[in-house]
């Protein structure tokens, strides 16, 4: 998306990438038409520490996700003109960016642009800012935040394994078994005709079975309880941090007010 009077404050700081993709520095200050009140340049700070400013026309840059982009290349942009960032472009000086980055310069009478607030937008504003849009007598003053939120991620992953492994079981099993015991019982009138029953006389022969208990072992497979995996969530605190930055606002050329009354 093209760039705007509403877009101006999210822009500031944002990465500039170049029309390769690469990064070329970030943007400094917004410069606004006199007449319109349209940003028409930006300063992208470049440099290993963001030291120099570079003008960068907004004529065909376009909004993106990771910043601003413009249909130039790093060195080109490096190469630009070393004009001072001192509030206001001149026409000689905008007219040597123009010739620079290929353009056509501003219609005859157009005034120069100016920085980004001041353009005569308002007849009755009565302050303007050196590096946001027109807000009228005041000045507004920002700070980072951090907003700390969490994000959930996978630490590792925990299974159950079936194995079988052998043991020895011992026990003990009563057993019984028959043996042979002799009895012997006198001749009485109770049993004297089972006695004469037969030949007096003979041979004879008379067995029983013997019987014994032996172990038996038999296995069976029954179910004794089941396993399955839960997890539990558990909640403990950290500690995170990080620097923010912070805008401080200090007066020149006023007198001293009361400090409940400074920003």
């Amino acid at each position: 998306m093209s760039i705007d009077r509403n877009d101006i404050e999210q822009v500031i700081g944002q990465d500039v990438h170049g029309a390769d993709g690469e990064k070329i520095g970030s943007v400094g200050q917004v410069y606004l038409d006199d007449q319109t009140g349209r940003p028409d340049w930006v300063t992208v700070k470049t440099g290993l520490f963001g030291t120099r400013s570079t003008f960068v026309p907004l004529e065909q840059a376009q909004r993106t996700e990771d910043g601003l982009r413009v249909p130039y290349t790093k060195d080109q942009v490096k190469d630009a003109p070393n004009i001072e960032d001192e509030g206001h472009l001149e026409p000689a000086e905008e007219e040597r960016l123009f010739a620079h980055y290929g353009l056509a310069g501003g219609a005859a009478g157009t005034p120069a642009a100016g920085r980004a607030g001041e353009g005569t937008l308002d007849e009755d504003v009565v302050g303007h800012e050196t590096s946001g849009p027109t807000t009228g007598d005041a000045m507004t003053r920002s700070e980072e935040q951090l907003h700390v939120g969490t994000e959930r991620r996978e630490t590792g992953r925990a299974r159950l394994r079936k194995y079988v492994v052998t043991e020895e079981q011992q026990t003990t099993v009563p057993v019984s078994r028959e043996e042979v015991r002799v009895e012997r019982e006198p001749i009485t009138d109770a049993n004297r005709g089972d006695a004469l029953d037969g030949p007096s006389i003979s041979e004879e022969e008379h067995e029983v079975t013997l019987h014994e208990e032996r172990p038996v072992v038999e296995k069976e497979t029954v179910p004794v309880e089941r396993v399955r995996l839960e997890k539990d969530t558990v909640t403990s605190e950290e500690q995170v941090g990080d620097t923010v930055r912070k805008e401080r606002i200090e007066t020149e050329g006023v007198d001293d007010v009361p400090d409940d009354r400074r920003a």
